[in-house]
């Protein structure tokens, strides 16, 4: 893979969980050599920062249910600007190539002979986790670490196989579930996981306003309702939780306690 960009290509760079010291090396040498950047709507400011001033950037600002440019939009957009001749960065949270609709965007502008590079980056799941201080696998217990997401549309949380996640030797990484958290947490309890199965709820992980709150899949529904409306939030399930500090499972039920 090349490290570097050139005129024409399009590279999806990770930015990781928001903390500008969680990008790669080469992630930041790429930010700060692109002529045009496409970013989401939570990148954090910071890492905005070290696009050069003289550079095009360009918000396709998306939220869950809030999507300020369709994909076939942003898309297009990318198109245009590497047919331009520009070298563009197209700036996604996390990493690319987990829940970022890469494969879309791949797609489209191989079909126009667009040379496609990927610089991934630092997922929800894992700075959530060093932020809580603990590990997603355990030898013995945890085996298995399984992403989801949890989209919810009118209401509902479909098309997820709750038998198939229960699975008590495995860490479930629910990625964009605090809308559906009791859904969440009826479905695995219902499909046979323990009411009282660790949870961690992580919101805006290695930013200003980083939330970890530790609780069970049985309040998981009250400890969603902690998190401010507007921050989206990763739901980690599973016996590798169990180990969190006693400092996230104090702040869990502090924030039960308020909220009663």
């Amino acid at each position: 893979m090349p490290d570097h960009s050139a005129p024409g290509e399009v590279w999806l760079v990770g930015a990781g969980p928001g903390d500008p010291d969680l990008l790669t090396r080469k992630a930041e040498r790429l930010i700060r050599a692109a002529d045009v950047v496409f970013y989401d709507a939570l990148i954090d400011h910071r890492v905005l920062d070290l696009i050069p001033e003289d550079a095009r950037c360009v918000s396709v600002g998306k939220r869950s249910g809030r999507h300020s440019k369709s994909q076939s939009e942003i898309n297009d957009l990318l198109l245009a600007a590497a047919q331009s001749g520009a070298r563009v960065v197209r700036l996604k949270g996390g990493d690319p190539a987990i829940f970022g609709r890469a494969a879309e965007e791949i797609d489209h502008l191989a079909a126009h002979n667009i040379r496609v590079s990927i610089c991934p980056g630092i997922t929800a799941a894992s700075a959530a986790a060093a932020a809580a201080g603990l590990s997603l696998t355990l030898r013995g217990q945890a085996r298995r670490l399984t992403f989801v997401t949890a989209h919810v549309r009118d209401g509902v949380l479909a098309g997820i196989d709750w038998q198939a996640l229960a699975d008590p030797q495995a860490t479930l990484a629910i990625y964009m579930g605090k809308a559906g958290a009791r859904q969440v947490s009826q479905g695995l309890i219902t499909a046979g996981l323990p009411a009282d199965t660790p949870v961690l709820l992580a919101s805006a992980v290695s930013t200003a306003n980083e939330s970890i709150l530790g609780t069970t899949l049985a309040l998981l529904p009250l400890a969603a309702a902690c998190i401010p409306a507007n921050s989206p939030a990763l739901i980690l399930v599973g016996d590798a939780v169990r180990r969190q500090p006693a400092q996230v499972a104090a702040a869990a039920f502090a924030a039960h306690r308020l909220d009663r």
